[in-house]
């Protein structure tokens, strides 16, 4: 069976814009946290985010937005971009080069794109306004392209001239995952040699606050407090946005490039909770299914496991669920298993956030290191029996599990090993 490799990565995120800053965060367990200007009014209770940092594209008009002057983004392509588009389009240029892809390497019939968000509320909102107060045919050819579900996938194929597979992911924040996961099967089984996964979200009032309506988000206004996955204190997620993108291979193209692989990409698996459409079922019953599910396909015991970036967000029921599944699952093995949640320096991505941390996951391995439990003060009782630890450990992991769920109880994990 081909075998599958991270052979680039591109990152725009509230703890960096590029690689080398993203490690050093990481290692340093330095959040990307601030109070958000937009939600200080008395009305919003929430009030912190993961802030992206060097881009501003707040306007409904790209015309106005800015961004690093190291892109060169065309008008005409900026014209049809959500904000998350241009983060993704920053992120795929990074990428690219770290990858070492040439043209021809990217726009050939054997190389894919699959891409995860959940459109542009923002731009969804302008151009539904725009429609009703001054006509249809007064609105923007380009509004639904910019805006919906796919906006991604349809403006990244046709800027990079993408020839192979390529799809849109909605499983919410499992979406990126999702598409991970999908793109190892299509290289495993000789669909494609190369495919780019992209998450991105806007990160910006229309997509975060909304959340607050589910009473999921933090109310904490002290940005160190506000993220706090597995302890007992936490009051709920901090939103955030930005794009990572990851590049993988076959290892046959990994050999005939000579590039050195961040890491290999063993397996994957999913299983859906069949519970409740917003929350994690207590048990952790389809989040346990699905490692399992992935330790299976990839051949992958329990015990060879050495660290799980979890999905904790920070949610009272979603954190304690994903603890008994990650018990049920590592059993004997789970007090010695290190567990951490890179959410408490990120914020949750959303449908970004399995890409984003299989990207941290990646320079994990690379870099011979395993993340921290940043803001983790006193663990809840019901998250006991995980080895959570507080600081950084500098040690080389072997095997690594990436946890990941969604609404509707959609559920997947990732396996990863690291490249001696």
């Amino acid at each position: 069976m081909p075998r599958v490799f991270i052979t680039g990565l591109g990152f725009v995120t509230s703890i960096g814009n590029d690689a080398a800053t993203v490690t050093r965060n990481l290692r340093d367990l330095r959040h990307g946290f601030e109070l958000y200007p937009p939600f200080q009014q008395p009305d919003i209770p929430c009030k912190v985010i993961g802030t992206i940092k060097e881009f501003d594209a707040n306007s409904t008009d790209p015309e106005d937005w800015t961004f690093p002057a190291r892109y060169k983004i065309k008008r005409e392509l900026l014209r049809s971009m959500a904000p998350n588009g241009l983060f993704a389009h920053c992120a795929m240029l990074q990428a690219i080069e770290d990858a070492r892809l040439g043209e021809a390497d990217i726009s050939n019939p054997q190389t894919g794109l699959y891409a995860a968000s959940g459109g542009s509320p923002l731009l969804t909102h302008y151009h539904h306004s725009r429609l009703q107060k001054v006509g249809v045919m007064r609105c923007s050819p380009l509004g639904i392209v910019a805006a919906i579900v796919g906006t991604l996938n349809f403006n990244l194929t046709a800027a990079f001239k993408i020839q192979g597979s390529s799809c849109g992911f909605s499983s919410a924040c499992a979406s990126s995952a999702h598409a991970l996961g999908f793109a190892f099967d299509d290289l495993v089984l000789g669909r494609q040699q190369r495919m780019f996964i992209v998450g991105a979200e806007d990160g910006n009032v229309d997509a975060i606050l909304p959340f607050a309506g589910m009473r999921t988000l933090s109310l904490q206004t002290d940005p160190n407090l506000a993220s706090r996955p597995f302890d007992a204190a936490r009051d709920g997620f901090v939103g955030t946005g930005g794009s990572v993108v990851l590049v993988l291979e076959t290892g046959e193209e990994v050999a005939r490039r000579g590039v050195t692989p961040y890491a290999e990409v063993l397996g994957w698996g999913q299983a859906s909770d069949g519970y409740n459409v917003a929350i994690s079922h207590p048990e952790g019953h389809g989040s346990a299914a699905s490692i399992a599910n992935a330790l299976r396909a990839a051949r992958v015991a329990p015990t060879d496991v050495d660290y799980v970036n979890a999905h904790a967000t920070s949610t009272l029921i979603g954190d304690v669920s994903e603890a008994r599944a990650l018990r049920a699952v590592f059993k004997e093995a789970a007090p010695r298993l290190a567990v951490s949640s890179t959410k408490a320096l990120t914020g949750h991505g959303l449908s970004l956030a399995g890409a984003m941390e299989s990207a941290f996951c990646a320079l994990a391995l690379r870099e011979g290191f395993i993340p921290g439990n940043a803001h983790l003060r006193n663990v809840d009782p019901e998250c006991g029996g995980l080895n959570l630890p507080r600081t950084t450990e500098n040690r080389q992991a072997r095997i690594v599990v990436k946890n990941s769920s969604g609404f509707g109880g959609a559920n997947v994990a990732l396996i990863f090993r690291h490249v001696a």
